[in-house]
């Protein structure tokens, strides 16, 4: 296979498996999708039978209330034949998963335990008898398999007794202790829940609305509903739309009212009050008590007045405009009367050009005016090619930023510019990368190609390949730069149609590349550079220092998603056993290959290892900035809401670890002694939003707001208006605006 495709592979393959958006075909089907173990355990002095099952990884299997589709786990007892009953306790919480796209299930993957508790009648009644379980489920991952497994047991002295093979070896007691006291636990609805029963807009439909107060903390639903619904016939609930107000959450479900099937069958009244009491059951995601309950609501009747519901969504909606105004949102800064898909085609291609000038492209555009000197003598048709590959590398790239945008899109999730550097493992695969091609730099290693050629400077024997990954890492670090006019031209990309992000994403990148297409055909622009020589070899060094630069940048940015966890330790310790692989690579071969392997590994496991996110509002952004003798706050609605009730002004500061237009914002503005001074002038209190991490609070805000990305700058005036002075900032601006 050529260099160039497999340069073109193994690009595409980062940025997939980066975002765990990689689509697999034709798996095999596992020989065992489920295995099943049954034990007895003794809990505070109760005995309880326990069933646990195990999922093929990534397979799963459904709750109580399958979803959409699917067949909720049955675990039927007999003795001889007749049913028999046994105190069932309630199910582990369950995930959502999303199917063909569109499909809602709850269920689960993993190992997990269904309990019933033996009570003492239970014990002494059918102590020494042969119990017959007959449990059966649907697993499915890309197709559904139907299971079934028959264990015949006897309950001696309180303890299980099988003899049927092909089981999985029993859990200890500590672990089915634990599960057993994590299981969702039934309370009286907490003050700060409410619900509400109204008609429906369609025929034979109900909505239940229900609201937290409190909170608008939605970052710990992920692949999780605020509230799931029991099997309640003839309510059939579908899909949960969540909004984030002002200083609350709210959950609108429609229902359809089944009643027609029933026996005998029920209509739904028209005057709103039903013919018997019925007793709705939920699992109630909690965000106060961050725990997992069980409530009951009973309902005799219900609203008639119907309302309009926001439209179908496949994960949580953080869209405050669907139900109520955002007494928080402001008035885009777009330009009035410039709707024209033409003015914005232009604008993404202008603020695509100043992203050359922009210092976090700099390291690569530095390595590419590298080639230009190295190539200054080749002929124009050569120079053309090289700067063409380079092109051709950035437009690749924006095309695959394009498709994750909409993979994320399709699956109900918004995300703004920027939005891969909240991924940890992103930028551990660019720390890796990076620290490779500066090891280059400074000589430790070349390259080698089939046909014996080297890519030192990051080239092959024609230099093609090193110009298209050139044009990659440029549009990878281009990413925590917003520059002027590039703001509003992905707003309109990411709130348009798919024709107009991808449109928008070509200009920007053809921007990016212009000024190397401009000299690919006019060559002589360029004949200011000094001629190749021996200052190449320094310069070389130079350009792999300021790699060695964005790297630690990126270690920065990492340590801020992982919170400071053993994954940055684990992540250096890789790249210091790769540079020794590298530095021993021509002496000792079998010892650089263990080397890397070591390396390897250390990344597998960076990669699989969950990172518990810490809960401390005070971020290490937050730490630092308020470590410069400004007394910042982290932002939330409930912030802003305080301020303006006290009539005071407020300076609003969205930014993250990774944004380097943010950092040189703070340098010359927000930083200095005249800005310290300003605040204490005016009294301004200073509310600051790190989006380092992925927020949906913070997301939805800046999209209501006409911004897709930071840095973001607000001003809540001491009469409650909002006032978005965009991305750029200066304390004149500040002052006018208040």
């Amino acid at each position: 296979m050529p260099i160039f495709m497999r340069l073109l592979l193994l690009s595409s393959f980062l940025f997939l498996n980066s975002f765990s958006i990689v689509t697999k075909a034709d798996e095999a089907i596992p020989e065992k999708p489920v295995q099943v173990a049954i034990q007895s355990t003794k809990i505070e002095n109760k005995t309880y039978l326990a069933i646990t099952f195990q999922n093929f990884p990534n397979w799963h299997t459904y709750w109580k209330n399958p979803g959409d589709a699917g067949l909720a786990i049955k675990n039927q007892f007999q003795i001889n034949g007749k049913d028999i009953k046994l105190s069932e306790e309630e199910w582990p919480a369950p995930k959502r998963f999303i199917e063909n796209g569109t499909q809602w299930a709850y269920g689960y993957i993993g190992t997990y335990t269904l309990f019933y508790q033996l009570e003492k009648a239970d014990l002494n009644k059918y102590s020494g008898q042969t119990i017959d379980l007959n449990s059966t489920w649907l697993v499915c991952k890309n197709i559904c398999i139907p299971g079934q497994k028959k264990i015949s047991f006897k309950i001696a002295s309180g303890k299980v007794e099988t003899k049927t093979p092909d089981l999985m070896a029993p859990l200890d007691n500590l672990e089915l202790s634990s599960r057993l006291m994590n299981l969702p636990k039934s309370q009286l609805i907490p003050e700060y829940l409410e619900f509400k029963l109204i008609k429906g807009q369609k025929d034979k439909t109900l909505v239940i609305i229900y609201e937290v107060k409190k909170t608008t903390d939605a970052t710990f639903l992920k692949d999780a509903n605020l509230i799931y619904s029991f099997p309640s016939p003839p309510f059939d609930f579908q899909h949960e739309n969540l909004i984030i107000k002002e200083a609350s959450l709210s959950g609108i479900v429609e229902i359809n009212w089944d009643g027609e099937y029933s026996t005998p069958a029920q209509a739904l009244p028209l005057d709103g009050k039903f013919q018997k009491p019925y007793t709705l059951k939920f699992l109630f995601n909690d965000p106060i008590q961050r725990k997992m309950i069980v409530v009951e609501k009973k309902f005799t009747q219900f609203d008639t007045q119907s309302m309009t519901l926001p439209p179908p969504t496949t994960s949580v909606t953080t869209d405050t405009s669907k139900i109520t105004k955002n007494e928080f949102s402001s008035s885009p800064l777009a330009p009035q009367g410039t709707n024209s898909l033409v003015y914005y085609l232009l604008v993404a291609f202008l603020g695509g050009l100043i992203l050359n000038i922009m210092p976090c492209v700099l390291p690569v555009i530095s390595l590419k005016l590298f080639g230009l000197i190295k190539y200054r003598n080749e002929s124009k048709k050569r120079i053309l090619e090289h700067n063409l590959f380079y092109t051709l590398g950035i437009l690749f790239t924006f095309m695959v930023l394009a498709f994750v945008i909409l993979a994320f899109k399709s699956l109900g999730t918004q995300v703004g510019w920027g939005f891969q550097l909240q991924s940890p493992n992103f930028i551990a695969v660019m720390v890796i990368v990076l620290f490779i091609f500066s090891l280059n730099m400074f000589g430790l290693f070349e390259f080698s190609t089939p046909g014996g050629k080297s890519l030192g400077n990051i080239q092959t024997e024609d230099g093609f390949s090193g110009d298209f990954f050139s044009g990659v890492l440029a549009t990878i670090l281009s990413t925590p730069c917003s520059a002027p006019f590039l703001g509003t031209a992905l707003t309109f990309a990411f709130t348009s149609s798919t024709s107009s992000i991808f449109l928008i994403f070509t200009m920007i990148g053809l921007g990016l590349a212009f000024p190397f297409i401009l000299t690919g055909f006019f060559p002589q622009l360029v004949a200011f550079l000094p001629r190749p020589g021996n200052w190449m070899n320094t310069l070389k060094k130079i350009l792999g220092l300021t790699l060695v630069l964005t790297i630690f940048w990126l270690l920065d940015v990492y340590n801020a998603l992982v919170d400071g966890s053993s994954h940055l330790l684990k992540l250096s310790t890789s790249l210091v056993f790769i540079f020794a692989g590298f530095l021993i690579l021509k002496k000792e071969k079998w010892i650089s290959l263990i080397s890397f392997l070591i390396s390897l590994l250390l990344i597998v496991n960076l990669s699989t290892t969950t990172i518990i996110s810490s809960k401390d509002e005070l971020t290490s952004l937050i730490r630092d900035k308020k470590a410069r003798g400004l007394n910042w706050e982290a932002w939330s609605f409930d912030k802003m809401k305080e301020y303006k009730e006290n009539q005071q002004n407020v300076f609003i500061d969205f930014t993250a670890k990774w944004c380097f237009t943010c950092k040189i914002n703070e340098k010359l503005v927000l930083d200095t002694d005249e800005f310290k001074q300003f605040v204490t002038d005016n009294n301004l209190k200073l509310l600051i939003g790190d989006w380092t991490k992925r927020d949906e609070v913070i997301g939805s805000f800046l999209r209501e707001n006409g911004l897709v990305g930071v840095p973001a700058y607000f001003i809540l005036k001491k009469n409650g208006t909002l006032i978005n002075l965009g991305e750029t900032v200066s304390i004149q601006r500040i002052r006018e605006n208040l």
